[in-house]
């Protein structure tokens, strides 16, 4: 199996844990989604990039954002279809910081 290349990720989240009211934390399942995740559906959906522009900018191949939308888009269903917490954490990546491309 190759390593994973590493994803560029410009924007952490202000939140690092998303839950539903409705229940404690502690008697919800959760969904892990990887701040690769994070990053593609934010740059995708929010800044409604397309795939190939939001590949470059996390400095991978359009396939493989498609793949890394897709495992986030089932995840994010996942937790809002059966009342899951979402925790974004983890995934192969390293954070721009400010002033950087």
């Amino acid at each position: 199996m190759r390593p994973k290349k590493t994803r560029w990720v410009k924007c952490e989240p202000g939140e690092k844990c998303f839950k539903p009211q409705c229940r404690p934390l502690e008697e919800l399942e959760e969904v892990v989604l990887t701040m690769d995740e994070y990053e593609a559906v934010r740059l995708s959906d929010l800044e409604g990039l397309t795939q190939e522009e939001a590949a470059e900018k996390m400095k991978v191949h359009r396939s493989t954002i498609s793949r890394i939308l897709s495992s986030g888009h089932q995840k994010i269903a996942d937790a809002l279809v059966n009342v899951k917490a979402i925790r974004i954490e983890g995934g192969n990546c390293k954070i721009i910081r400010r002033g950087k491309k």
